[in-house]
């Protein structure tokens, strides 16, 4: 009776055994052979770098090199590359100008060879598609252009060039120019005083975008602005984070719970902006004129376009919109920002723009024909760009095993493309490339990289390039004119020099700067 009994245990036991030996054997394989096959692979093509470990992979090495580098101050230095990528300056000078690296699991090719760059970012035959958005990814921009693939990225792509290239451009003009002049009238009351131009700068552009992609003021949008706001710094403090397949469901910080009831509330009120101008079009007419030319209007009409094919759905519609927000206000605000600390440290340089921008509209406002001939003001936002660029990366992935240059590289392999890295490597822009010379660009931006435009792409390169760039080098060069016409700056005693790597490269204290009426 008890050998009957023990027959059914036996054999349960025994297939416990198997699956737990099975499991074991996808762990290991998952864990450990499969990293150190990809290592070796990329060894013996002369690819090295830090060595993978367990779970982590690189994490907790690049988290503590960012927060040791982010402890040390660098005075007014624009060598900013060791501050806010210690850990891509210190591997590329270890291991060489490309090197792989661990995010966990991930094995990441970092490179920084500015032919290999081009090669990546122009992406023939798909073999280099945006790589597989991570969950961070998702929350950070959602499901928008940024990270699409495709005929779903073409559509959108094809709809984001109408709203900012041409006559839809120009048309957005006289709204910059009057967000302009609010701020620069609100600088009256500090003259001869303090004040954060950072700050300034981010209500500047927060109305811009209120203003001339959804035709509304800065105070119906304040409550998107103030919500991103909060949202962000919870997102990137996750970013680092490893994660156990199925747990992060399960045990939720009070952060993550947090930037969910963000997200649903940004959500819900870029929906009802969408609501409020489809119910004013049913008021109005119901003509198709009458749900507005400016970006909210062009997505609602490619919404309800009868050409299905080309139609849009009401989640791209709000995606759409969310990273307009995000990415219209905080490319602009650093630009600007990081634009007034290079000119009230080179107060020769601001001279000379101001000569131009008298020259060119004397005191009154920007027009658009002045705008295209700003030569010296264009040079110096160029400059700008290269020392301080506002993105980190450029993420990519291997479709399938691909050769990249001379490497073989084997599918699922992500690749990052760090801008900031070429844009202050001194072989490709000499020895005083941590220095600003906007005499760098006098001839144009191919002259200045030697026709190697790798060398320099503040906003990607390629198809992908960011589609927002005419817009955000227009809207600068409107601020910066009419500051310049009515205002020279110094920077204040009291601002810190701290370059720190949050979504763009952001002044971590400000920007406080001394005005002097002219």
């Amino acid at each position: 009776m008890m050998s009957w009994l023990a027959d059914p245990l036996t054999n349960f036991f025994s297939f416990l055994s198997v699956l737990l030996l099975l499991a074991l054997i996808k762990a290991f394989h998952k864990l450990w052979w499969t990293p150190t096959r990809i290592q070796n692979l990329m060894a013996v093509q002369g690819i090295h770098g830090p060595p993978y470990r367990l779970i982590y992979g690189n994490t907790k090495e690049i988290s503590n090199m960012q927060k040791e580098a982010m402890s040390r101050s660098i005075n007014l230095s624009h060598d900013i590359f060791p501050r806010v990528q210690p850990h891509i300056h210190s591997w590329t000078k270890s291991y060489g100008k490309n090197y792989l690296q661990w995010y966990g699991l991930r094995p990441i090719l970092v490179v920084t060879e500015p032919e290999l760059c081009r090669e990546i970012l122009n992406n023939k035959d798909g073999v280099f598609p945006k790589q597989k958005p991570s969950n961070f990814l998702k929350k950070l921009v959602g499901d928008c252009i940024s990270i699409t693939e495709g005929e779903k990225w073409a559509k959108l792509r094809k709809l984001s060039n109408h709203a900012f290239h041409g006559k839809s451009l120009t048309n957005m003009l006289p709204d910059m120019i009057a967000s302009a002049d609010a701020m620069v009238e609100r600088w009256k009351n500090h003259e001869g005083k303090e004040i954060d131009v950072y700050e300034e700068f981010r209500l500047f552009t927060s109305e811009v975008i209120s203003r001339t992609a959804f035709g509304s003021s800065y105070l119906e949008g304040q409550n998107i602005f103030e919500m991103m706001m909060k949202f962000y710094p919870l997102l990137f403090k996750s970013l680092l984070k490893v994660r156990f397949p199925g747990m992060s469901k399960v045990f939720r910080t009070s952060d993550e719970i947090e930037s969910d009831k963000l997200e649903k509330e940004i959500r819900d009120s870029i929906m009802e902006m969408v609501k409020k101008r489809e119910q004013k079009a049913v008021t109005m007419s119901g003509e198709e004129e009458s749900l507005g030319s400016d970006f909210l209007g062009l997505l609602l009409k490619a919404h309800h376009g009868a050409n299905e094919k080309n139609r849009i759905s009401m989640n791209e519609l709000v995606e759409e919109c969310r990273i307009f927000y995000f990415a219209g206000q905080e490319t602009t605000n650093t630009l600007l920002a990081w634009t007034v600390v290079l000119l009230g440290r080179h107060q020769e340089w601001q001279e000379e723009a101001r000569k131009e921008v008298l020259q060119l509209f004397g005191k009154q406002n920007p027009n658009p024909d002045g705008i295209s001939k700003l030569k010296i003001m264009s040079m110096i936002i160029n400059e700008t760009l290269r020392l301080y660029t506002p993105g980190d990366l450029m993420g990519r992935t291997v479709a399938r095993e691909v050769r990249l240059g001379k490497l073989l590289l084997p599918a699922n392999v992500e690749l990052h493309v760090p801008p900031l890295a070429l844009h202050h490597d001194p072989q490709l822009w000499g020895q005083d490339a941590a220095l600003f010379k906007p005499e760098r660009f006098s001839e144009g931006v191919a002259k200045a990289t030697k026709d190697n435009m790798a060398s320099f792409m503040p906003f990607g390169l390629g198809p992908r390039m960011c589609v927002g760039i005419n817009f955000a080098v227009t809207e600068a060069k409107i601020a910066l004119s009419m500051i310049l016409q009515r205002y020279s700056f110094t920077l204040s005693p009291g601002y810190v020099h701290s370059p720190s790597q949050f979504v763009t490269i952001r002044p971590q204290h400000g920007v406080q700067v001394i005005l002097q009426s002219l």
